[in-house]
């Protein structure tokens, strides 16, 4: 029997660091190669960590929300052949490479896996579970049973269920040697809560959940404050007919026309129309199509039309691009954003899909509200806001007439952009899709 130690990899795209997101596994579990141990994020890829031995979890180096260095040991395991650590010295590679520092002692709290590699093994929960509350954190009667700092001695499966019932283990009194908490120590203490907090009915709930910022959702908050705190926005309203391109696309869409390679042209929705009528709007006010490298006072502007679509995922938003809008027609730019997302909420997406954009829509389709106030995408210099379609009445001269009509809510760097340029664009990008026969017209 030997010891395997695990290092983060390399894992491409030239990073020196990855952010641990997800472990998969935790202390005790058994695992066979390949099994896939943890997740870690560079920028807004995520990439899996597999084993590449069989044996046991010893040791987890790290706690989500970590940043952890290539190179750096991130797993022990206990595998059946003498591993890659020399005996008697804990945390030396074998291999001749340079030594890491000593590991420190397991720690059972740095785990909190969502897919356990062998979810059997869990220990079930004591049938008096059911009747605990699920949110309480009171002290005992007694006050406090162990000194300010001292750390409560429990088992994995004890800390799960503390975490879980919302307890602080430091107000719970062991019996166990050493003052160790065991199941029975942790339920007695439940029991003890007042009948309120486990009765039918309304109650008081005082308990306060720190949840940190991880993974995606960390990056999301980093460059929403970034675009916040650097770009002076502003936000322009403006009201468009969609009529006459509902009844263009819903016609198109009946064809089944067949596109080049033999496939099938995909479904046209509202934003390959949008997209097309923003190159050619931007031919006429290429400024619109930039980057603004504040720092420097440099703005790049781009001949490449590389259109951000922003996109709900189950790990947050996430902006997949697609490239040279300028160059594609109204199915090359709907096939290409079904596919991208598609990517996104798979999370296969590359780094290049979800870098390099220019200019970015945003749409919350029908839940996209009257009005919205994007936030631009930084460093680009505008942002175009879809918002939903609705049925309404307008007053054509002599009568109201319904009409699907959508707003458009766009943000501009008015660093860069002048509030009668971002009115213009807005007004031509009107007038294409509420004539959307010019669309398509050279």
């Amino acid at each position: 029997m030997g010891e395997h130690i695990i290092k983060l990899p390399d894992v491409g795209e030239g990073v020196a660091e990855a952010e641990l997101v997800e472990w998969h596994v935790k202390i005790g579990d058994i695992v066979r190669e390949d099994t896939v141990l943890a997740a870690v994020m560079t920028d807004k890829a995520t990439v899996e960590i597999p084993s590449p031995v069989d044996g046991e979890i010893l040791w987890l180096g790290a706690e989500i929300g970590d940043t952890v260095a290539i190179g750096s040991p991130i797993v022990r395991l206990k595998v059946a052949d003498d591993g890659n650590v020399k005996a008697g010295k804990e945390a030396e590679p074998a291999t001749g490479a340079e030594p890491p520092a000593r590991l420190p002692s397991p720690k059972p709290e740095a785990a909190s896996p969502r897919k356990p590699a062998r979810p059997a093994e869990i220990p079930a929960k004591p049938a008096s579970s059911s009747s605990a509350p699920k949110t309480v954190t009171r002290s005992s009667a007694s006050g406090a049973p162990r000194p300010e700092g001292e750390k409560p001695l429990a088992s994995p499966a004890v800390r799960l269920r503390a975490k879980e019932a919302g307890v602080d283990l430091r107000q719970v009194a062991g019996t166990g040697p050493a003052g160790r908490i065991g199941h029975e120590d942790l339920e007695a203490f439940l029991a003890r809560g007042p009948q309120a907090a486990r009765g039918p009915g309304l109650a008081r709930d005082d308990t306060v959940e720190d949840i940190k910022l991880v993974g995606l959702r960390r990056k999301i908050a980093e460059k929403m404050t970034l675009s916040k705190s650097r770009i002076p926005h502003i936000t322009y309203v403006e009201e468009i007919d969609v009529t006459a391109l509902e009844e263009l696309r819903a016609a198109l869409n009946k064809e089944k026309r067949v596109a080049k390679g033999g496939a099938e042209r995909p479904k046209l929705t509202l934003l390959p129309f949008l997209m097309r009528a923003m190159v050619k709007a931007i031919a006429d006010q290429p400024q619109l199509n930039s980057l603004f490298d504040d720092e420097a006072g440099i703005i790049h502007q781009h001949g490449g039309i590389h259109i951000g679509i922003a996109a709900q995922t189950p790990s947050g938003l996430v902006v997949p691009v697609v490239k040279h809008a300028e160059a594609r027609d109204v199915w090359d730019c709907a096939a290409e954003v079904a596919r991208l997302a598609e990517a996104a909420k798979s999370g296969t997406a590359t780094r290049d899909e979800l870098s390099g954009s220019t200019i970015t829509i945003t749409s919350l389709g029908a839940m996209g509200g009257i009005a919205t106030t994007p936030v631009i995408n930084h460093p680009e210099v505008a942002i175009i806001g879809v918002n939903k379609m609705m049925m309404r009445p307008v007053w054509d001269g002599t009568q109201f007439i319904p009409r699907k009509m959508m707003n458009l809510s766009s943000s501009f760097d008015h660093r860069v952009i002048d509030g009668w340029d971002a009115a213009v664009f807005i007004q031509r990008i009107k007038a294409l899709l509420e004539t959307p026969a010019l669309i398509f017209v050279d």
